[in-house]
C-alpha cells in the first residue's frame, strides 16, 4: 500500500558511490547476464564469490549461547516431501549473529511423534556463512497426508520442536478429512502485537498460507514504535530503512525473535510469497516508488530476494540469481485442492496513470500491460487446463475484484492492484472460463482489511454471472487497531455490490475444504497496540462446490 510519508524521502543507500556509478552503465539485459555486473551485484550485496563454500569449519563447542534463538520453521509440504528451517544466531540482533564467518554441522531429525521415539529420518546439514547460517532442509522419502515432529542440534544446543505434515498423494480425492488452511498478511512490526499468530497456533489447520508483507522496510525505533516496549531498547541499527543485504537480514531477524510469530512457525507448515514491504513499497518490476535507475534498484532487490530466501522455509529451486526469484509455484492436495500460488510484484509492468486511485483510462486498460507477466500468466492458464482438483485455489497479493472508491458513474480504483491491470485480469478469468474452471478460489492479503467477494465474469455488468470468490485476510498488525467498520464502510458496500463483507479489524482467514462445500471464517482481534486480546470470528461464508458465490453462514 502506498504511505504518502514514506515517499517524500529517497532512503539513504550503503551501496558506494562507485558501485552506484557502475551499475547506471548497464541496462537491465546486461546487467543480469555480464560477469562484471554479477560481480559488482555481489559486492554491492556482501555476496560471497567463488570459494566461499570452503570456509573453515567451527567447533560447536565453541558455541556458548542458544543458537536457535529464533525458531525453527517447515514449508512447502509435497506428499513425500517437506522443507524444514532454522538459522543460527546466538546474538540475533547483531550482524554475523554472534558466529564467525565459518560453517557450522547441523543435525536435523523427524518423528512419528513428538518425543522422537519413532524417528523415521535424521541427517546432517552445514549452515554456511554465505547463508547467513541458515539452514533449508528437504527431506524425501516421508509418507503422504501424515504429520511429523521435527528439531535441530549444534553441538549440545537443541531446538525448539516443530510440528509439520506432508501434503495426500495424488491417488487421495480429500485425503483424512478434506483441507483446512489459514491465510495472513502484512505483520508490520512496529504498529502491533503479533497475537493473531498466538491464536493461530492453537487452530486445528494443516497449513498457512502467508500471502506477503512478512517484513517492513520501515524504521523501528528503541520502544518499537506501536508495541511501547519498557522491558528492552532496540538497537540503533533497526531505526533506519532497509536497503543492503545486512539491513535485510537484520530486519528478519527482529520480525523472528518474536515468540507469537514463532509458536505459529512450529505449529504448522507455511507456503509463503511475497507482495511489496519485503523489498520496498509498491515497486514494480525494476520500478522503485523513487524512480531510480533500475539498474540500481535492482542492488537493492537482490539484497531483499536475498534475504527473504534465507529467511523463508523455501526450496533450493527458489534460492534466487541476483535480483531475480522464481517464486510462483502449484501445490496440490490430493485431488481435492490445487494451489498456485503467485507473484505480482517481481514481473509486473509500472502501476499506470502514476499509481495510487486514479479515475480508471487508457492506460490501465491496455491490453499489452500485466501485472503477472506473459511467462507466469501462461503457466498459470496451463495449470488450469491440466487441472483436475475440485477447487482451485489461488493466493497471491492484491485485491483481484473490482473495488470502486465512489458511487456513481466517475469513481477511482487502486493502480496497484489488478483494477489497474484489467487486460490482466480479463486474460486469466477467461482463461479459466476455458479450462471449466467451477471452483475458483482467490485468496488475497496486502489491503489491511478482510473483504469477501464474489468473482463476477464482467465486474462492469451488475448481472454478470458469478464466476468465483475472492477472499482477502486482514493483517496481523500493519495499521494499528482497526475498527469494524472504517469509515467508507457505507460507500464501499454501496458501489461494489459483489462485496458481501468488509471489516477493518486485525486478524485471520481460515477456509475449509471439504469435497462438496468450502467454509471460509475472518476472525479478527479488538486491538493490536498491546497484548493479549481475544479472538472473535466476525463472519463466516460458505460456497458450494459447482456453484460458485458466497453464501452467509
Amino acid at each position: 500500500m502506498t504511505h504518502a510519508a514514506h515517499r517524500a524521502t529517497q532512503p539513504h543507500s550503503s551501496h558506494s558511490p562507485e558501485l552506484r556509478a557502475a551499475a547506471r552503465h548497464f541496462d537491465r539485459r546486461r546487467f543480469l547476464t555480464l560477469t562484471g555486473a554479477a560481480a559488482a551485484l555481489a559486492l554491492a550485496t556482501n555476496l560471497p564469490v567463488a570459494g566461499a563454500a570452503a570456509a573453515a569449519e567451527l567447533d560447536p563447542g565453541r558455541i556458548t549461547e542458544n543458537p536457535f534463538t529464533l525458531g525453527v520453521a517447515s514449508g512447502d509440504p509435497l506428499p513425500t516431501s517437506v522443507l524444514l528451517w532454522t538459522r543460527l544466531a546466538p546474538k540475533p540482533y547483531e550482524p554475523d549473529g554472534g558466529l564467525p564467518a565459518e560453517r557450522v554441522v547441523v543435525r536435523w531429525e523427524i518423528a512419528r511423534d513428538e518425543d522422537f521415539r519413532r524417528v523415521v529420518r535424521r541427517g546432517a546439514t552445514l549452515a554456511h556463512a554465505e547463508f547467513h547460517h541458515t539452514v533449508h532442509v528437504e527431506v524425501p522419502y516421508l509418507d503422504p497426508g501424515r504429520e511429523y515432529y521435527y528439531r535441530f542440534r549444534a553441538g549440545s544446543w537443541i531446538s525448539d520442536t516443530g510440528r509439520t505434515r506432508t501434503a495426500p498423494g495424488r491417488g487421495h480425492l480429500s485425503g483424512a478429512s478434506g483441507l483446512s488452511f489459514a491465510a495472513v498478511s502484512c505483520q508490520r512490526y512496529d504498529q502491533g502485537y503479533y497475537t493473531a499468530y498466538r491464536h493461530l497456533a492453537n487452530e486445528d489447520i494443516d497449513v498457512v498460507l502467508h500471502l506477503g508483507d512478512y517484513l517492513y522496510e520501515y524504521a523501528v525505533n528503541a520502544a518499537g514504535g506501536a508495541r511501547k516496549y519498557t522491558d528492552r531498547v532496540l538497537p540503533a541499527h533497526f531505526n533506519q530503512e532497509t536497503v543492503t543485504l545486512e539491513d535485510y537480514r537484520l530486519r528478519y531477524a527482529l520480525y523472528k525473535t518474536d515468540p507469537d510469530l514463532q509458536a505459529a512457525h512450529r505449529a504448522h507448515p507455511f507456503v509463503v510469497t511475497w507482495d511489496d514491504h519485503e523489498t520496498e513499497n509498491n515497486y514494480a518490476g525494476d520500478n522503485d516508488e523513487h524512480d531510480s535507475p533500475p539498474e540500481e534498484f535492482l542492488l537493492r532487490r537482490a539484497a531483499a530476494y536475498r534475504a527473504y530466501w534465507e529467511n523463508q522455509p523455501l526450496r533450493r529451486r527458489q534460492r534466487p540469481d541476483g535480483p531475480d526469484m522464481r517464486l510462483y509455484r502449484r501445490f496440490s492436495w490430493g485431488r481435492l485442492a490445487q494451489f498456485d500460488i503467485l507473484d505480482t510484484r517481481q514481473y509486473r509492468d509500472n502501476q499506470a496513470q502514476g499509481d495510487g486511485w486514479q479515475i480508471p483510462g487508457p492506460e490501465s486498460a491496455d491490453p499489452a500491460r500485466s501485472i503477472t507477466g506473459d511467462e507466469q500468466e501462461q503457466w498459470l492458464l496451463d495449470g488450469w487446463a491440466d487441472s483436475d482438483a475440485i477447487w482451485n485455489v489461488v493466493p497471491q497479493q492484491v485485491t483481484f475484484s473490482q473495488r470502486r472508491n465512489a458511487v456513481g458513474e466517475t469513481y477511482k480504483v487502486s493502480m496497484d492492484s489488478w483494477d489497474g491491470y484489467r487486460a490482466s485480469r480479463e486474460r486469466v478469468l477467461a482463461g479459466a472460463e476455458d479450462a471449466g474452471i467451477e471452483n475458483l478460489m482467490v485468496l488475497t492479503g496486502d489491503v489491511h482489511v478482510g473483504y469477501a467477494f464474489d468473482i463476477k465474469r464482467d465486474f462492469d455488468d451488475r448481472s454478470s454471472r458469478t464466476v468465483g470468490a475472492e477472499l482477502v485476510t486482514t493483517s496481523v498488525s500493519s495499521g494499528g487497531n482497526g475498527s469494524d467498520k472504517p469509515a467508507n464502510w457505507d460507500t464501499y458496500m454501496t458501489a461494489n455490490p459483489h462485496m458481501r463483507f468488509y471489516n477493518g479489524r486485525r486478524g485471520y482467514l481460515t477456509v475449509s475444504l471439504g469435497r462438496t462445500q468450502a467454509r471460509a471464517d475472518f476472525h479478527a482481534l479488538p486491538f493490536v497496540t498491546t497484548p493479549d486480546a481475544g479472538l472473535t470470528t466476525v463472519a463466516s461464508f460458505a460456497m458450494e462446490a459447482g456453484n460458485p458465490g458466497l453464501t452467509p453462514v
